[in-house]
């Protein structure tokens, strides 16, 4: 079964089960992938919808830290609470000591040397590791292996 085909099913049985946020987000996340889809004038595959989930998942924790800023810790939760549920379609997360150890691998199969050669571990953990982390996370572990 496709992720797409998966989603539709729990937003269907979301809506029988009369769960709002988890209706509500399941179909801000369909809305993207079928945007995604015309743009892209075919159907995604599953690596382009996960790509699209990870995407949805950095908003709202970019959502959560500005709700947080400004006050308002109901919607920071609420947004987390999405965050939760997106998280249940991606791959299981790597811990940031399994990055480290995959980025320690990457940088000496590059034989990359310093802060200089960061796009192009970048470029290479990002694509061993799509779905399963957060680019941002894995930029900051980058930067520390290779400063």
């Amino acid at each position: 079964m496709s992720l797409k085909q998966k989603i539709e099913d729990d937003l269907k049985a979301a809506m029988r089960a009369k769960d709002g946020v988890r209706v509500s987000c399941l179909r801000m996340l369909k809305t993207s992938l079928t945007n995604a889809e015309k743009e892209k004038r075919g159907e995604l595959s599953d690596e382009e919808s996960m790509t699209i989930l990870s995407s949805l998942v950095r908003k709202g924790r970019e959502a959560v830290g500005e709700f947080r800023k400004g006050g308002r810790e109901d919607l920071a939760e609420k947004e987390e609470e999405e965050i939760r549920i997106l998280y249940g379609y991606l791959p299981q997360q790597l811990t940031p000591e399994e990055i480290e150890t995959q980025l320690k691998e990457i940088i000496a199969e590059l034989s990359a040397g310093g802060p200089k050669d960061l796009g192009k571990v970048m470029k290479a953990a990002m694509a061993r590791m799509a779905g399963r982390v957060q680019g941002k996370e894995v930029n900051e572990i980058a930067r520390k292996l290779l400063g």
